[in-house]
């Protein structure tokens, strides 16, 4: 464990003071980095050879000048990561940042910058309403070359991680399932303890709660948030990263398919939000009697849960499907 460390304290086994998100805000930020020193991050090699031609110099130039390539980047880019954040939400935030706040964390920028960069950033953060709008279509441009083309791959990755904290938190308690998030985070009596490198801080979380974010492209090591007005948030490692992550979709549902059969790959992979049998007969082009067999199927090996709600009954991918689902990708 690190010498210095953040404490999240939380009320005693109260599994309502965390809640998981996901940040499209995060993974962008640290995509910008990863293409600064893409040698330090072979996990993501795979999607930096599909990326690395498609690159737009003038967006990401800027976003690399605020964001830098290691240690702090402002907090504006990923306050408050939430369950339901999609990158059009993200962007909107992002376009709304209080003119305050982007100051304030362009002068930490400042300081921890030298020379030329230290002087942009400085004339940046003069006109905070402008830097907002020139950052957040930067923002914007760099998304939908680097990330859109790969972010259901990624999103799937995020929630199978999620889906596999939120079934050990339920068996297992807050406290197991908080120290297998990464070896440099335990539970320390009422708090989540998080190993750092430059800086240690105790935040008293019992009217907040915290936010654990799983995340893909932030590297081996763990964040945190702990300045207002964002929440606590701890970014930790996804499960199941690989070279071949950002592989095409098809392909995954291929390699799954011949493990379930490709019917049942397909219910499966389009399980992520609740359908009716009618609408996954539908949707994979099967007679109702046929759907309704493979997600017994899937139903019976834990994969997809079944509920009802009045007449209908809606079929979603249990904790154990996303975690298989998020390996094949």
């Amino acid at each position: 464990m690190d010498r210095n460390f953040v404490d999240f304290r939380l009320a005693p086994d109260d599994i309502s003071a965390i809640r998981f998100g996901v940040s499209p805000g995060h993974e962008l930020c640290h995509a910008v980095r990863v293409l600064q020193r893409p040698a330090e991050h072979p996990l993501q090699w795979g999607w930096l050879r599909g990326v690395r031609d498609r690159v737009p110099r003038e967006a990401f130039d800027l976003l690399a000048l605020v964001i830098g390539a290691e240690g702090y980047f402002p907090d504006f880019f990923t306050a408050t990561p939430s369950w339901d954040m999609t990158p059009d939400d993200e962007a909107d935030r992002l376009r709304s940042v209080p003119p305050d706040l982007m100051r304030a964390d362009l002068a930490k920028m400042i300081l921890r910058s030298t020379g030329a960069r230290q002087a942009a950033i400085t004339q940046l953060r003069e006109r905070p309403e402008r830097a907002r709008e020139l950052i957040a279509d930067a923002w914007t441009e760099a998304w939908a070359a680097l990330l859109a083309p790969v972010w259901v791959q990624l999103e799937r990755i995020l929630r199978a991680d999620i889906a596999v904290r939120s079934r050990r938190a339920a068996t297992e308690g807050l406290a197991g399932m908080v120290t297998t998030l990464h070896s440099t985070v335990a539970w320390n009596g009422d708090a989540v303890r998080v190993g750092m490198r430059l800086h240690s801080e105790v935040l008293d979380c019992r009217g907040s709660g915290l936010v654990l974010v799983p995340s893909v492209f932030g590297g081996q090591r763990c964040a945190v948030l702990t300045e207002p007005p964002a929440q606590p948030t701890l970014f930790y490692p996804a499960l199941g990263v690989t070279e071949t992550w950002a592989r095409d979709p098809e392909e995954a549902e291929r390699a799954l398919g011949a493990l379930l059969g490709p019917a049942r790959a397909g219910i499966l992979l389009a399980a992520h939000e609740p359908r009716t049998t009618s609408q996954v007969a539908a949707d994979a082009g099967l007679a109702i009697s046929t759907a309704s067999h493979h997600l017994t199927v899937l139903r019976d090996a834990g994969l997809v849960a079944s509920t009802r709600e009045g007449s209908s009954v809606h079929h979603l991918r249990t904790p154990l499907g996303e975690a298989i689902v998020g390996a094949v990708l």
